[in-house]
């Protein structure tokens, strides 16, 4: 609120540019439309702060905190779940914290990380992204430091859980579960070995790997079954050969010779391809029910059956569905529809010309509620909520390319955001604004309010009356009395 000195001080700074706003009661908020304005939040309990146009607002939502200056900086706080972060130049510099869990880096180049992990012990990572990486931990087990590509050690890192190289690339030790392998001259040379495991490889030229069935305890304490392999290439890509599932009553034989032909066998599939990759296809799903060709695959593909249907000519038309699933197009990529169903969800989306226009509908079909999202790029962006609630955008630059990300709503939205439009399906409240406020309009089931040009023209109804201002000069006042007798 802008009461006291605060409000005179502004009276005084709009004073030269021929602006002197009526100081405002001690209940009611400042209305200067861009240089600056107060106004309840729509669509969450709350208020919200505006000034300086799109360049700066702050946010109060129950216990969390919004403070930002688009598009430098913005920065969220919520006490009541210690969770905070800040944005710089997003996405050049931001900082998450949620609890002692934290992270801070700059482009992803330079980062610290630390916090508690799952078993309670505080770990501490500093990463020169693609130099330097180290932790550190109360535990020395969890300690690791690493100096590309001279020599190091990482660990839960690079999907491995464990990676020790000296001079990479001429030699790199990784280790995944219980699978170690030992690069020579990464990735040329290797030899590799585990449970039941044991394979080499001199790359391009010839490699062999066999496992046997094994198993496994998993979390629960329970045995689990883990199926082998045999796996063999010589002149790779040429030649390929491999078998996987063995132990199982679905073993699955691979062979290829490429690009001339690829086949693969098992009970419960078979597909051939000649040439590959895009030759004339042949695939038998016995276990999904369905029979597919395609000459040239993936370019003109038919498929029938009960589990999977498809007819494709690309670009000019598909038509694809399964029990679940559904995607078709026409005159890729013009129009794009894909749809997606199972017993408590449905949802589907049509685009054209990728991200040009693009409508996203989710229903749940165990209580009926409904959520909407359309994109128009660069014209605007509209959504409704879950709740029914509704939110309209103009313009809408990043938003249709980089959907429900909050950094870019956060730091970029309010830049364009010339008009904004809200509904409250629960209270029943909506607001509209117009070039940051230099036109907006606020209702509820108890009110309506108007602010024009700065609040040089400002109205309010309420149950009391009405109220007119006309340059922060009251022109009229129409009370509930008068209204009633006047309806006679």
């Amino acid at each position: 609120m802008v009461t006291g000195k605060t409000g005179r001080f502004l009276a005084i700074c709009l004073w030269p540019v021929g602006f002197l706003p009526q100081l405002q009661a001690a209940d009611s908020f400042a209305e200067y439309g861009p240089a600056y304005h107060q106004f309840k939040l729509t669509l969450d309990a709350g208020q919200r702060t505006e000034a300086v146009g799109p360049l700066y607002y702050h946010d109060i939502k129950e216990d969390t905190h919004v403070w930002a200056s688009p598009p430098l900086f913005s920065y969220t706080l919520n006490s009541s779940i210690e969770y905070e972060e800040f944005d710089f130049l997003y996405p050049l510099l931001s900082y998450d914290r949620f609890g002692s869990e934290y992270r801070f880096h700059i482009f992803q180049v330079f980062a610290f990380a630390g916090g508690q992990t799952q078993t309670e012990t505080n770990v501490s990572r500093f990463t020169l992204f693609p130099i330097y990486f180290q932790q550190r931990s109360l535990e020395a087990d969890l300690n690791y430091t690493a100096v590309l590509p001279f020599y190091g050690t990482l660990k839960n890192r690079l999907f491995r859980d464990e990676v020790h190289f000296v001079m990479m690339p001429l030699y790199v030790q990784s280790r995944r579960k219980d699978v170690v392998t030992d690069n020579y001259v990464y990735p040329i040379v290797h030899v590799r070995h585990g449970d039941g495991l044991k394979g080499w490889q001199v790359w391009p030229i010839v490699g062999k790997e066999h496992k046997d069935p094994t198993t496994v305890t998993n979390h629960w304490g329970d045995l689990v079954a883990v199926p082998g392999h045999d796996r063999f290439f010589a002149a790779w890509p040429i030649y390929l050969k491999a078998t996987s599932g063995i132990g199982t009553t679905n073993v699955v034989s691979q062979n290829a010779v490429l690009p001339l032909w690829s086949s693969l066998k098992s009970p419960l599939r078979e597909t051939w391809t000649s040439p590959w990759p895009f030759g004339l296809t042949h695939t038998i799903d016995r276990e999904k029910n369905y029979s597919e060709w395609g000459a040239p695959w993936p370019i003109v593909v038919f498929t029938r059956g009960e589990g999977k249907y498809t007819s494709r000519v690309w670009p000019f038309y598909s038509q694809a569905h399964t029990a679940t699933v559904e995607s078709d197009f026409y005159m890729w990529p013009v129009y794009k529809y894909n749809g997606y169903k199972t017993e408590s969800l449905e949802r589907d989306r049509s685009r054209i010309l990728f991200f040009l226009y693009s409508d996203t509908r989710e229903k749940n079909l165990e209580t009926g509620s409904t959520t909407s999202r359309r994109d128009f790029w660069p014209f605007y962006t509209w959504r409704k909520d879950w709740d029914g609630s509704e939110r309209l955008q103009a313009l809408s630059i990043l938003e249709p390319l980089l959907p429900n990300n909050k950094s870019i709503e956060r730091d970029y939205s309010p830049i364009w955001a010339l008009w904004r439009a809200e509904k409250n399906a629960k209270t029943g409240a909506s607001s509209q604004s117009l070039f940051w406020n230099l036109y907006r309009s606020d209702s509820s089931r108890e009110e309506k309010k108007v602010s024009l040009l700065f609040g040089l023209f400002k109205y309010q109804s309420t149950s009391d009356g009405r109220r007119w201002s006309l340059f922060h000069v009251p022109i009229a006042k129409k009370g509930a009395s008068v209204q009633a007798s006047s309806a006679h």
